[in-house]
């Protein structure tokens, strides 16, 4: 990615970034590959086609995260489009098809779309493609939603925290060593694990409860009965977030385009808070930042009292 286009998105100056974009799609319209081409993710689906009353196919050739992320620029797609129909990792079909503007989804495949569409899109160029605004990515409330209710073990009155450490093959620089999360456990708190694959092996070492489960939707539903989520920059961070739960994402020194490269806060998500790595490789401050923010938030006057809490409806326990 262009550096000036990464420096236009962190800056949240959309305006610049899509100018950006209009140059470099004019150059791969003159000299580019042919659509449909080469690996999905290194893929430029749109070309500049009108979107407007057309019937619009959305494929998503991206991360689940990037899915997530981007699934808020459906609803204002759908006020220009006749029909928007989702092309989607199957594992968030029950998700996307919950979002506002989408008509219809189908399981992505190996193959070609069962569907007849007058134009096509990635979900990442939508924004693009509809000269989208900063106010539009800021979206104040949660667009992703899941019904259903999933019972876990009760925690008591606790601040329950969701934990993930480990990451896909993409940037292994986001993985947090697991031994480094037991120092955020203390009285007051209870940790969950979150954690899927190999790595959720560690969650006994840490001393959280393994509650994980390669289920998207359970997961989803899981999330929705924690009182906070800390991951690294993966899948969970968007699903949390998305879903308006308290997200503290932990942040390489050298994070990804779509976060401030300094901060707390991002303009993404209003309930994610960003611990940043004050040097390459150290984890060991984040950490105990997080855990500084955790005794605040426990001896916050300002928090709820957990004992009345857990009774309310769609608590865990």
């Amino acid at each position: 990615m262009a550096a000036d286009w990464i420096a236009a998105m962190r800056a949240g100056d959309f305006a610049r970034a899509w100018d950006i974009s209009d140059r470099d799609l004019a150059a791969l319209r003159r000299a580019g590959p042919v659509k449909h081409q080469g690996p999905r993710h290194l893929q430029r689906v749109w070309r500049g086609e009108p979107l407007k009353g057309r019937r619009v196919l959305v494929r998503c050739y991206h991360g689940l995260g990037d899915t997530l992320q981007f699934a808020r620029f459906l609803a204002p797609l759908r006020t220009i489009a006749a029909e928007v129909v989702v092309w989607c990792q199957p594992e968030l079909l029950s998700l996307i098809a919950a979002v506002e503007g989408v008509d219809r989804v189908l399981p992505l495949h190996e193959g070609t779309p069962e569907i007849d569409f007058d134009v096509d899109i990635e979900i990442m160029e939508i924004p693009h493609a509809i000269r989208a605004s900063r106010e539009q990515a800021e979206i104040r409330r949660p667009y992703l939603s899941v019904a259903r209710i999933e019972v876990v073990p009760p925690i008591g009155a606790a601040l329950s925290i969701g934990l993930v450490w480990d990451v896909g093959a993409w940037d292994r620089r986001r993985v947090v060593p697991p031994e480094l999360l037991r120092q955020i456990g203390c009285s007051g708190a209870k940790l969950y694990s979150l954690q899927t694959g190999c790595a959720s092996r560690a969650a006994q070492d840490i001393g959280a409860i393994d509650i994980h489960t390669p289920d998207v939707t359970l997961l989803a539903a899981r999330l929705q009965r924690l009182d906070l989520c800390i991951c690294p920059d993966t899948m969970v961070a968007h699903l949390a977030a998305g879903l308006g739960r308290e997200t503290w994402i932990m942040l390489h020194a050298d994070c990804d385009w779509r976060w401030p490269a300094a901060g707390g806060r991002t303009f993404w998500y209003p309930t994610a808070r960003l611990f940043h790595q004050a040097f390459p490789g150290d984890w060991s401050g984040v950490l105990a930042d997080i855990r500084s923010a955790i005794l605040e938030k426990l001896g916050s006057p300002s928090e709820p009292n957990r004992l009345a809490r857990e009774h309310e409806p769609g608590r865990l326990g």
